[in-house]
């Protein structure tokens, strides 16, 4: 039970200590496993109860700030775009993982291609419907191969709790970089502070040993 109380404790921590938390769990017995979730079940946080819902028929992604052409897509049009498919491992700063989870979604640069992203622009700011979380990520970040703006999960539409109907995926930080249930997306010319940076989590959410090119 200690090591389950280290893994809620650990919201409030950051760098080395939280890589501790993360390696403990994959070695508690069967009976705790089931507390702290491993390999194969997420425990679904949000930062505003209870979970966004959505119209597909009238929810549209805005991309907007530093582009040369703001640009709207529905569902249909998010769908439409080149297609990347992956499998990675998910994360959690609380120190639980699910193992090979199936992703389905877009590339950023081909979301971005047809607005135009500004030579100033250094950064996106992701903008959830679930006031107010947003969350912000480099373009250098975002141009890992396995960074997608995802729509579906182990080939399934994702469902309310875990994001619909688009969040972003970035396999290789801890998963709260993954904002949910997004609406807007704005180019920005500087990294800043979303909702978790300003409760005390790093702004740097890399893995230990993450390949980031």
């Amino acid at each position: 039970m200690g090591a389950v109380g280290l893994g809620v404790s650990s919201l409030a921590w950051g760098g080395k200590a939280l890589d501790l938390v993360a390696g403990a769990t994959e070695v508690l017995p069967a009976s705790l496993q089931a507390a702290v979730p491993i390999g194969g079940r997420f425990r679904i946080y949000a930062v505003n109860p209870p979970y966004p819902r959505f119209d597909p028929a009238t929810w549209r992604l805005s991309i907007g700030g530093l582009v040369e052409r703001p640009q709207e897509f529905s569902m249909a049009q998010l769908r439409a775009l080149p297609v990347a498919e992956q499998t990675s491992d998910f994360h959690c700063v609380t120190g639980w993982s699910v193992l090979g989870v199936r992703w389905r979604g877009v590339r950023f640069d081909d979301l971005l291609r047809e607005a135009g992203v500004l030579p100033q622009a250094r950064a996106l700011r992701f903008v959830s419907t679930e006031k107010p979380y947003d969350d912000f990520l480099s373009l250098e970040q975002l141009r890992v191969p396995d960074a997608v703006l995802a729509f579906d999960l182990d080939d399934e539409p994702l469902s309310r709790e875990q994001g619909a109907p688009a969040r972003v995926v970035m396999p290789r930080m801890y998963a709260y970089k993954g904002v949910k249930w997004l609406q807007r997306i704005e180019a920005v010319d500087a990294l800043a502070d979303g909702y978790w940076q300003q409760r005390g989590y790093d702004r740097d959410a890399w893995l230990d040993g993450a390949d980031r090119s």
